[in-house]
């Protein structure tokens, strides 16, 4: 699961290509044009900060990725340019570490590292980026100020709820109230977290021109939640995955620079709040529209109504999934038309106005929709007969409404169709042209059109 489409080691790739190109600087070529002074500045794939009292906190223990857009006036659109990039702490102006990326194209991106030797861990820096072409230099940026901060919150974080203790069975219904809190770490910006152990990434697309485009995490309240206050807590409401049974939430907390603490869990257990299915007549038959009546729990009904039932079909001949609304005492009434040649099965879940969604519910019945198969001459699993002579083998139906029937012997031979009598049967009279063993397969099809579970005749030829 990821945050965004740029996971962490892409970005250190980038930067690291920023730090060799950088290396192995050259002049660029003005070709008449002058330099202009960078824009779209970011530090770390996030935003440039020019306010000194509120600094992007950031990792640099393996530098820190800067980035602007160089600008040049040239008529000719061939210009190339050079960036240069300065950082320094800001208790302390004569520091300077310069950092050069050559022969970048104005219009676009370009990234450098500054290296970690450049940062300690805790302290504010200050960097600007200047345009450079030939022995011609734009003025420089504005300010960035940046907090170097590597060093992940020092303990991970508590996790309580009010009304799901942990490890025993609680009724569901409502939402898990929690409460994380820091366990005493005062620099803990927010917190992340999921019902699956790995927790997202954080990232950041890059855009056209290379422009990156930061989005805070906290803004995907599926995920994070930032605290009030730094080295606060925060209280969460949150709907389980599924019903019912053993559930997890894994936390880490985050600092300002997305250090991400270790991982704490919380699980508890829900048990079953499933409705009822029940249909109009204890065996519906095959083929029949049939009305079933949804119950909500009564425990989930009463901390919160249903709104809707969410039922689906599996072993019919068209599956789907399709809503149901209930009344307002959360019954619901659907017709269904069961046609599974073997059976059919009926999954239900219920939605109450809180958001909580149920277990699921299952209904089946099995149907034998295959014909009987009689005949005098040539008995079924036993022997009979002889080559040319003939014998009749009668179909009838298990279930109504067969209009015809479709056979074949050995399998190999063509399927021949024939219809059924006003009784829904037929007869054929067939003879075989040499002894041995012998498999006649049959199916009826029904008026709209059903075809109907297949049965295999076995018997031997004398």
């Amino acid at each position: 699961m990821s945050f965004g489409a740029r996971p962490p080691t892409v970005l250190a790739t980038l930067g690291t290509l920023g730090l060799a190109l950088a290396a192995v600087a050259s002049p660029a070529s003005a070709a008449g044009g002058t330099p202009t002074t960078p824009t779209q500045l970011f530090n770390g794939y996030r935003h440039c900060s020019t306010d000194v009292d509120r600094p992007s906190y950031l990792r640099t223990s393996e530098g820190l990725v800067v980035e602007g857009i160089p600008g040049i006036t040239d008529t000719t659109g061939n210009s190339q340019a050079d960036m240069r990039y300065q950082v320094w702490p800001i208790t302390d102006p004569t520091q300077v570490t310069t950092v050069n990326r050559s022969r970048v194209s104005p219009g676009f991106e370009a990234p450098a590292t500054l290296p970690a030797t450049a940062f300690e861990d805790g302290q504010t820096y200050v960097w600007r980026a200047q345009t450079v072409a030939g022995s011609a230099a734009s003025d420089w940026s504005a300010l960035c100020y940046v907090t170097a901060d590597s060093t992940r919150p020092a303990k991970a974080p508590t996790i309580t709820s009010a009304n799901y203790p942990p490890d025993v069975w609680n009724k569901g219904g409502e939402p898990v109230e929690f409460t994380l809190s820091t366990g005493g770490v005062d620099d803990v910006e927010g917190f992340e977290f999921s019902w699956q152990q790995d927790l997202p990434v954080i990232g950041t697309n890059i855009g056209d021109y290379g422009v990156p485009q930061p989005v805070d995490p906290y803004s995907t309240t599926k995920y994070f939640k930032r605290a009030d206050t730094l080295g606060g807590s925060v209280t969460l409401s949150l709907v389980p995955p599924t019903g019912s049974g053993p559930m997890t939430l894994w936390v880490r907390s985050l600092d300002r620079a997305y250090n991400g603490s270790a991982i704490s869990s919380y699980s508890f257990l829900v048990s079953s709040a499933a409705p009822t299915v029940t249909p109009a007549v204890p065996k519906p038959e095959f083929g029949d529209p049939t009305v079933f009546t949804l119950r909500p729990d009564p425990g989930l009904q009463a901390k919160s109504p249903v709104v809707s039932y969410s039922v689906r079909t599996l072993g019919g001949r068209n599956d789907r999934t399709f809503q149901v609304a209930p009344e307002a005492d959360g019954t619901a009434t659907v017709e269904i038309t069961l046609d599974g040649v073997s059976g059919e099965n009926l999954e239900v879940t219920s939605e109450s106005a809180n958001g909580w969604v149920s277990d699921a519910t299952w209904w089946g019945i099995g149907y034998d929709t295959t014909p009987t198969v009689v005949s005098d001459t040539y008995p079924e699993n036993g022997s009979g007969g002889g080559a040319d002579v003939p014998g009749t083998f009668t179909f009838t139906p298990k279930v109504k409404d067969v209009v015809s029937y479709t056979y074949t012997f050995n399998n190999g031979d063509p399927e021949v169709t024939v219809p059924a009598d006003d009784q829904h049967n037929a007869s054929i009279d067939w003879t075989p042209a040499t002894d041995g063993w012998y498999d006649l397969t049959v199916y009826g099809t029904t008026r709209s059109g059903i075809e109907l579970a297949p049965y295999d005749y076995y018997f031997t030829v004398n």
